[in-house]
């Protein structure tokens, strides 16, 4: 991979059956992220399992109850690269189910390809009341994935119609600018992923688009800027005891900038001290920026001191710490739950590197999902589907951040029973 050229990290979201991993299986091979050899071998798969039109998906659909059921359960990850930066993709699921792992995808992605067949129908059941195509559109914005390109699909099974390609555009945009998104400033680009027309060149097929290829659009994303001047906050992944050198806590820095010879403070153990030195890659450097995952000595610090979940900051903006007395308020979505959550229900949180149990203290209001508006006051329960605020108190310490101010430790994830139960940002917090 090219290290200087900057990096993104791509969601791909869409309905089910709208073409997105045969789309993009297609495009990395046209730019050369797929070999020949593997594109060779998917092809030979595909014809064992009688689906030969599924090659190009099988790029991302390496379960075999992917293979057979044609669907896309879990994240996949592939990296490319276009003139100027390069991409990591997240190939997320768009059936409903698995929209679990499209809240993992979303919340670390930078800009989305959001997929939506032309055909007949199809554009219209997605972005139908109850259709994944707004369901995602909804989460994307929910979930801070700021750009997007919409890809209209299936260009070879409308036609190549620039009349239904208008069609389309149209309810596309005005779903998407009732959820919020600039509509002005998004790429519509008519694509086929099986035939692989607009992906990497220009198509004559579609002669009376004027705008970019697809690869073109996403190469025109703008590299969001890293949150530098924000105060620091490194989440703990873990530490480590090493011989000589003592404790060496590893993490990924959120936002702002560390230096060697920083006063530092660790949250919520209280422990404060001074970076003696940071590394990276086996290499020592005098500073780290957002999005470095580093390996630091501090002097004077042990194993008690420091653990995963726990978070550092600069003594003068230490992180903010949630004590079981306190409370924060949340927006959430519940994505899967058998029955309902009620007033009590105590799941694990997980936030960052964190995961502690909380106790849903109080279900303060039921929203309208697509719109936000408030529809019940102090709901009894809320079930799959719904968007709600509620407070919720954790069991042991905790860090977190308001997401208005410092969105990377302002999101969190509602798990139980070894699924995502329901996402969330945090609104409010009462520390006491």
């Amino acid at each position: 991979m090219v290290k200087d050229k900057p990096h993104l990290n791509l969601v791909i979201i869409g309905h089910i059956d709208h073409g997105k991993s045969t789309m993009m299986g297609c495009m990395l091979i046209k730019t050369g992220a797929v070999t020949d050899r593997e594109a060779r071998e998917l092809e030979k798969l595909a014809k064992e399992y009688d689906r030969e039109s599924w090659s190009y998906a099988y790029v991302f659909d390496r379960l075999k109850e992917e293979r057979q059921r044609g669907i896309t359960i879990d994240l996949a990850f592939r990296k490319f690269e276009t003139e100027s930066k390069y991409f990591t993709i997240i190939d997320a699921p768009g059936h409903a189910d698995f929209v679990k792992n499209m809240i993992t995808g979303a919340s670390q992605a930078d800009a989305a390809i959001l997929v939506v067949s032309g055909k007949k129908g199809e554009m219209e059941v997605g972005v139908a009341a109850n259709g994944q195509t707004r369901e995602h559109a909804y989460l994307a914005q929910t979930l801070g994935v700021k750009q997007l390109v919409v890809a209209i699909n299936k260009a070879d099974n409308w036609e190549y119609s620039e009349e239904r390609y208008n069609e389309c555009k149209d309810a596309i945009s005005d779903l998407l600018k009732t959820i919020g998104f600039p509509v002005k400033t998004i790429n519509f680009v008519p694509t086929s992923g099986m035939t692989g027309e607009n992906l990497a060149e220009k198509s004559d097929k579609l002669s009376w688009y004027k705008g970019p290829t697809l690869l073109e659009a996403i190469d025109s994303f703008v590299i969001p800027e890293k949150p530098t001047n924000k105060p620091l906050r490194v989440p703990i992944q873990d530490a480590y005891k090493i011989k000589g050198t003592g404790v060496v806590p590893v993490g990924r820095v959120e936002t702002g900038i560390l230096k060697t010879g920083d006063k530092i403070i660790i949250k919520p153990t209280g422990f404060q001290g001074e970076i003696r030195s940071i590394e990276m890659h086996h290499e020592e450097i005098k500073e780290a920026l957002p999005g470095d995952n580093i390996g630091f000595s501090i002097r004077g610090i042990e194993m008690k001191d420091v653990g995963r979940g726990d978070c550092m900051g600069h003594p003068s903006n230490p992180p903010t710490v949630i004590n079981p007395s306190g409370s924060w308020t949340g927006q959430i979505i519940v994505i899967w739950h058998p029955t309902a959550l009620a007033q009590g229900y105590t799941p694990v949180i997980h936030a960052h590197t964190a995961q502690i149990a909380a106790k849903f203290a109080s279900l303060d209001k039921k929203l309208d999902q697509k719109t936000g508006t408030v529809i019940e006051d102090n709901p009894k329960f809320i079930k799959k589907n719904e968007a709600a605020i509620v407070t919720l108190q954790p069991i042991k310490k905790m860090c977190l951040e308001k997401y208005t101010e410092i969105p990377e430790m302002g999101r969190f994830a509602v798990r139980d029973m070894g699924r995502t139960v329901a996402v969330g940002i945090v609104k409010e917090i009462k520390s006491e």
